[in-house]
């Protein structure tokens, strides 16, 4: 498969992202942790606090990475921002208006894949980085795609059945089609988000589905 980019102009694009936004990043990574606050001391709003903060990061990468940077090199990340942009409203509406969403570690399982993705995507997804010789800032910081869909998809482990299995379609989308990364671009560390794809794969067939009442 031949990219409109090479790999030089993909990591600078990650460049140009962080040294513009920065100190976002800081920022970006304690959102990252208030969820997991949100998740692990509930409180009376924690559900739709956490699904206001995923629409967040969404609509964040959708609108700053997507259209002010990668466009720059992709003319496909157009779409890719309207994808992102569609997930971040599955989450509002989902979660912030409808409330259907409610995150709990009910199952074993569940958790653990959860919580495996959460620490993938913020402890061990840097420290891959810098192991493979990226160094800041042509690196894939949080709050670009890779490593928050991973993350999100790890959150999503954590809600508990029945729920509206629509909000894991962009991020399982993105999974498979941002793991071309690792292999195209030698990004390896996205490698994850193929693991993280057939996670979302297995909450979708593990989610029973929503019954409609009259």
């Amino acid at each position: 498969m031949n990219l409109p980019f090479t790999r030089e102009q993909f990591l600078a694009a990650f460049a140009d992202y962080n040294e513009a936004v920065w100190p976002m990043q800081i920022g970006l990574n304690a959102l990252a942790v208030a969820v997991i606050m949100l998740i692990v001391i509930r409180r009376g709003h924690s559900d739709r606090a956490v699904c206001a903060i995923l629409g967040a990061l969404w609509a964040w990468i959708g609108i700053v990475y997507h259209l002010l940077y990668f466009r720059g090199i992709n003319p496909a990340a157009t779409f890719f921002s309207i994808a992102f942009l569609a997930g971040s409203a599955a989450f509002v509406w989902a979660g912030v208006i409808r409330g259907q969403l409610q995150f709990v570690c009910s199952e074993t399982a569940h958790c653990a894949i959860g919580y495996a993705l959460i620490v993938y995507a913020m402890l061990v997804y840097p420290m891959l980085s810098a192991l493979l010789g990226h160094e800041y800032p042509a690196i894939p910081t949080f709050g670009l795609p890779c490593p928050t869909t991973i993350f999100t998809i790890g959150v999503l482990a954590f809600v508990r059945p029945p729920y509206p299995r629509y909000v894991l379609v962009v991020p399982l989308a993105w999974a498979f089609i941002g793991s071309q990364a690792a292999w195209l671009l030698g990004v390896y560390q996205d490698l994850g988000l193929m693991a993280a794809g057939f996670a979302g794969i297995f909450l979708v067939w593990r989610c029973p589905p929503r019954v409609r009442h009259a």
